[in-house]
């Protein structure tokens, strides 16, 4: 049994509408990323299952109980928003044990899942604190804490590292992957943020316009996109128009001028059912550069030319030019960058490739 389901799941407000016939199957346990850039509707989406917002049409579904007119204080779901809301006036250990007041729960056992609570978020000390007195960081755990003590079925987070600063922010993603995996709670995570979602998931599920595009494990979702649009929102990718000339069982073949001919393996190209005119994915990070006439054993080589280079410490952003094709590079800086106009080999495998049907294109 799930422990989400999601089944034709419309909204709408008025005559604009902001989900489009989701369904989607969440499993026990598991911790799912609904990702995608601002306006697509994961925030929304995460609010019906949370019961703040009604769906127009469809089922929600919740441990096997339909939930589409049970109220949200009757769900037992642990809630966590990006401003945290915590109550000013009360103290840490007040926070915390807020859901469990209203559950008819023993004061000694409201005392004792308190500080289990704050054990596991690793701030046990911090009790007697107020909120003004705590850090950002401090107050992303109390938020978390007090959702998890009450034992939820299904944890709901509204992008709640978004607040943050870039290093805190990395440091929560791993504890917060550490919370959730110690306890097993049913996890659903909404962020715009693509590396948040590869690092933290068990299965992405990828957005626009209301719309699920791809449904994935991270590696999955990363490595062979379903549409161009997955494509270009995870991860800096190249696309280039390419013709197939051969699908067989196993392997796709593609031509592409100023290219050798490109031998991608079959499951690298669901979508690719026979010849014609395809768009050839490949990431910025499996692209490089090298100096003319370096060793390409195993890789397909063509010739470029360093156009802007975009210098980030330890790796480097390369733009550069192939034939008629503007393609990006992003490659660790081992000596020093390649310098803007240098003549470059580009190098990279067939395998690393991926192929879309044209008609993907949006």
């Amino acid at each position: 049994m799930s422990a989400v389901s999601l089944s034709q799941i419309v909204k709408r407000f008025g005559d604009y509408t902001a989900v489009h016939q989701m369904s989607l199957e969440i499993e026990e346990g598991s911790f799912v990323t609904l990702l995608g850039p601002s306006g697509c509707g994961k925030t929304t989406t995460l609010r019906m299952i949370a019961g703040l917002l009604d769906p127009t049409q469809g089922d929600i579904t919740i441990k096997g109980r339909r939930v589409n007119d049970v109220p949200i204080h009757k769900r037992n779901l642990g809630l966590v928003f990006q401003n945290y809301a915590l109550f000013p006036h009360k103290t840490v250990a007040e926070n915390v044990a807020f859901g469990l007041n209203y559950r008819d729960v023993a004061k000694d056992e409201v005392k004792r899942r308190v500080a289990a609570a704050l054990e596991l978020v690793q701030l046990p000390e911090l009790g007697a604190r107020y909120p003004k007195e705590l850090s950002g960081g401090q107050q992303q755990r109390i938020a978390l804490a007090r959702a998890i003590v009450i034992e939820p079925d299904v944890l709901l987070l509204d992008e709640p590292l978004s607040a943050l600063d870039a290093n805190l922010r990395e440091d929560m993603r791993v504890e917060l992957k550490r919370i959730q995996q110690s306890i097993g709670v049913t996890t659903v995570f909404v962020t715009h943020d693509q590396t948040e979602a590869l690092a933290m998931s068990d299965q992405i599920i990828v957005m626009s316009e209301g719309r699920v595009e791809q449904v994935g494990a991270p590696e999955d979702v990363y490595n062979t996109p379903a549409t161009e649009f997955v494509a270009r929102f995870l991860g800096a990718s190249n696309l280039l128009d390419a013709r197939c000339t051969e699908s067989a069982p196993g392997r796709v073949l593609l031509d592409l001028p100023g290219f050798p001919r490109i031998d991608i393996p079959k499951e690298r190209a669901p979508r690719v059912s026979g010849p014609g005119p395809v768009r050839l994915v490949i990431r910025a990070e499996k692209l490089h550069l090298k100096a003319p006439g370096s060793p390409a054993e195993g890789m397909l080589s063509v010739d470029a030319v360093v156009g802007n280079v975009d210098y980030q410490g330890q790796s480097a952003r390369y733009f550069v030019r192939v034939g008629d094709h503007q393609m990006q590079a992003v490659n660790m800086i081992e000596d020093h960058p390649f310098a803007e106009g240098e003549r470059v080999t580009l190098q990279f495998r067939a395998k690393d490739c991926a192929a879309l049907p044209v008609e993907s294109r949006p």
